[in-house]
This record gives C-alpha cells, structure tokens and sequence, in this order.
C-alpha cells in the first residue's frame, strides 16, 4: 500500500500547494491516473518480490503461489483456484480497482473539463493558454449568468479583451487568474470587459479553481459548523475573513484593536 498512497500523497500535495497553476493540476491528475492503472498491469509481480525477500529476510514462510488456495471459510471455498490466483486477481486487482474508482470519481470528466476550461484563462507566459472557445464553453455552465445575447457579446468582448491585454505590460508577468482579476480591477478593464470579468469571477470561486479557494471554503465551513449555525451573516462574514486570512491578521496590533473598539461608543468597562 505504501507505493499506492505514495502516488495518491504525492497529487494531494501538489494539489493543496497555495495557488497551483490549474494545468498543472490537470496534468498531474492525469499522469496519477495512468500511473495507478499502470500498476494494476503490471505491478503485482514486483509487489510480490518485495513481500517474499521481506519475509525470508524475517524467517517468515513464504506460500508457494503454484498450490491450491485454502480458504480460511471452507464454506464459502469456490472452484479450485491457486494462491497466485486468489492474492493476484482477488485481492490485488479489486483494491486497485475500487481506488481507481474513486479516482475517477472524485476527477470526473465534467471537473477535469471545467479545470480545462478555467486554464484557459491562465495569464501565465503570455496568456499561451488562452482560448476563447473552452471560455465560451465555461459560460455555459452558468445558464441564469449568461443569457443567449450576452453569450454573443461575450464572444466578441473575448477576442478584444484578448488584444488588449497582450498589448499592456500590466498584464506581463502574472501569476494566475486571481492576479488577473485583481489588475483588470487596477487598470479598469472589468468595466470595459464586464462580461469577461463576471465569467473570471464565477472562476474564481469555484473551489477547483485555486487551492486558495478551497481552503477558504473550508474554513467558512468550518467556523459555520462550529458555531452551529447560530451566527448572523455579518459576524459570520468577520470569523471568516479572521479565519481565512491569518498571514493578514498576524500583522494587526492587538493596541489598535483596543483603540478602535474604545472610540466605537462608551462601555462600562474599560478594555
């Protein structure tokens, strides 16, 4: 199992690194994927070495794979089948496939479609990535966002917006798409390309869009489940900005806090 949750391990990390660049992801999700059923091919033989040179190395007995298999339940004992057999396709290969399907699962094609997609949007090198027809195909996902004459204008906004952000060193060296709506906001573009700008949004807060995100999604739940759901939008809007962005809240001045609450209206006590 150590070789199998070592690849699962390995896309978790790269997967929960703080703003992963989404082809990436896309990239690693698939070459995980070809790795597990690489291994379900071709791996049970190299398994097997390793579990026989451990146990001649523990003076353990080592079953000879070529004689019947005994069931340890005589009554459920099927047709004669050999060690080899039963530890290879019935023990081996159903563990490899029932992970496989959870892989599968949990990266479905419509998740991997919408990470292709949302790439597109990608600024990195020169927005190389940049493709209008995965963007358009993104805004279908949002039927009561777009409607049929604003998928039009959006098509046409695409090409300009493009263009545009070629042409503006602003744009030259960013990061990822949360970058990219952050200088479309400095330099105004979100006016000028409204529509662009509310489809990078919808993005943005889709929790496979950024690690980030994610981890944002998470905190808010979990200060909504701790509090039980007895808080009101507002204070809950404050626990979550405080539990999400504590490299911030780390910089505040606990004296500053005080003042401010002081000067908010006379209390009884002093704080």
């Amino acid at each position: 199992m150590s070789h199998i949750l070592g690849l699962t391990d390995m896309l978790s990390r790269a997967l929960q690194k703080k703003d992963q660049d989404i082809l990436g992801a896309v990239s690693f999700v698939g070459s995980t994927k070809e790795s597990l059923q690489n291994y379900r091919e071709v791996g049970f033989d190299s398994l097997l070495q390793k579990v026989s040179s451990f146990c001649e190395k523990h003076d353990i007995k080592v079953l000879n794979m070529a004689q019947d298999y005994v069931s340890s339940r005589p009554r459920t004992q099927r047709n004669k089948i050999t060690n080899q057999h039963y530890f290879k396709f019935d023990c081996f290969n159903t563990v490899m496939d029932r992970l496989i399907q959870e892989f599968g699962d949990r990266f479905n094609e419509v998740n991997t479609e919408l990470l292709k997609n949302i790439a597109a949007f990608s600024p990195c090198d020169s927005f190389s990535n940049f493709d209008a027809s995965r963007l358009l195909r993104l805004s279908e996902f949002y039927p009561y966002d777009f409607g049929v004459g604003e998928k039009i204008m959006l098509e046409h906004q695409l090409g300009s917006y493009h263009h545009n952000v070629l042409q503006d060193k602003k744009f030259a060296n960013l990061n990822g798409i949360a970058d990219l709506a952050k200088v479309m906001v400095e330099t105004r573009k979100h006016i000028s390309y409204h529509l662009v700008y509310r489809l990078l949004k919808l993005a943005l807060v889709l929790p496979v869009a950024t690690a980030t995100v994610e981890r944002s999604f998470s905190a808010m739940k979990r200060v909504k489940s701790s509090l039980r759901n007895r808080i009101g939008d507002d204070f809950l809007n404050a626990c979550v900005i405080c539990a999400v962005e504590k490299d911030e809240l780390a910089n505040v001045i606990n004296e500053d806090v005080i003042e401010r609450f002081q000067k908010m209206k006379s209390r009884r006590g002093q704080l």
